[in-house]
């Protein structure tokens, strides 16, 4: 019979469930943030020699703010979602 416990990945420990509120915001912060950055660097400055470490700076300070404040709105933002969308049954 197989198992149905998801695998640990290349053997790394895991958190325990309860920093998923935590976790998921962080990564999520992290990505997007990384990707809406390198949008607004690259339409700001173009394919400029130094973008990358404009693209960083940028990216840094803009997950410095986002991390924080996703922390702040998911409580907001699950309520909302929880408005607009139908109860599992």
């Amino acid at each position: 019979m197989p198992s149905t416990s998801p695998s640990k990945p290349s053997g790394l420990p895991r958190l325990p469930a309860r920093y998923a509120g935590i976790v998921m915001p962080f990564f999520l912060s992290v990505i997007m943030t990384c990707i809406v950055s390198a949008i607004s660097t690259l339409r700001s400055v173009g394919l400029a020699n130094n973008f990358v470490a404009m693209w960083m700076g940028s990216w840094g300070i803009s997950w410095l703010v986002a991390f924080p404040v996703l922390l702040l709105i998911l409580p907001v933002v699950r309520k909302m979602t929880a408005m607009v969308v139908a109860p599992h049954p």
